[in-house]
């Protein structure tokens, strides 16, 4: 089993889509091993997004993320990472291909609803993050 890391961003949280996301997430055959929903400290943010802090839109992810609450979950399947990443979409919604969560929910390049780690790397780095009993 492979562990990985799925947010819930704020637009997502401000419009009510928790349920329905997480409701897509656990029929794709996800086990939900840990859940949180907090607003996100800047400190964390700009660790979270520390692969981004030499690009001009490093401070806009930040402010973004932390403008209202986050739900962060921690996620586990068989080949976790890549069958999130599917389930998910491409990273801007007019891109997603239809069906994904990003295509349905996402309503920006940046207002996309949600993060999933992109990498075995990343999601060990991710989750440590937020979750450092679970690593």
């Amino acid at each position: 089993m492979e562990k990985t890391l799925l947010l819930i961003k704020p637009d997502a949280v401000q419009r009510n889509l928790i349920g329905k996301i997480l409701s897509i997430i656990e029929n794709e055959g996800f086990e939900i091993i840990d859940l949180e929903m907090e607003n996100i400290s800047r400190e964390k943010a700009e660790a979270f997004y520390s692969v981004h802090k030499d690009r001009h839109f490093f401070s806009g992810l930040v402010d973004y993320i932390v403008s209202g609450k986050t739900v962060i979950v921690l996620l586990q399947r068989d080949d976790a990472i890549k069958y999130l990443r599917q389930i998910v979409g491409r990273t801007n919604p007019i891109n997603a291909v239809n069906g994904t969560i990003r295509n349905m929910f996402g309503q920006t390049l940046r207002r996309n609803s949600v993060h999933a780690s992109d990498s075995k790397k990343s999601a060990d780095y991710e989750i440590q993050i937020f979750f450092k009993e679970n690593t």
